[in-house]
């Protein structure tokens, strides 16, 4: 059933990173990799279905910004990750390059 105080923990880190995003937010919009940057002619590009996304670490910045958020890998390219996250309600969607993402534990 799980310990009531991990279950807390798990909750109160959420709301934590959650609020971290929000803050971060206030610094500039959401950056991505450009379609350039991802050479998304020249490379292929594997999109996942909901149930092989992984869910991961990763670095994003807004504006100058940077923070590490728990988001989940919706798709990729050799050199990227396209992530996907969520504070209060809204879902945030970037590309960052793959070194910037490990996996969860």
């Amino acid at each position: 059933m799980g310990r009531p105080s991990a279950l807390r923990e798990a909750s109160a880190d959420r709301r934590s990173q959650e609020q971290s995003i929000l803050a971060a937010a206030k610094h500039g919009p959401l950056q991505s990799l450009t379609e350039r940057e991802l050479e998304v002619r020249g490379q292929p590009l594997t999109i996942y279905p909901w149930n092989a996304q992984r869910r991961v670490k990763a670095w994003v910045r807004f504006g100058p910004e940077a923070i590490r958020v728990d988001a989940k890998i919706v798709r990729s390219t050799p050199i990227a990750a396209g992530i996907e996250f969520k504070a209060d309600g809204q879902t945030y969607r970037c590309w960052v390059w793959g070194n910037a993402v490990q996996l969860a534990e």
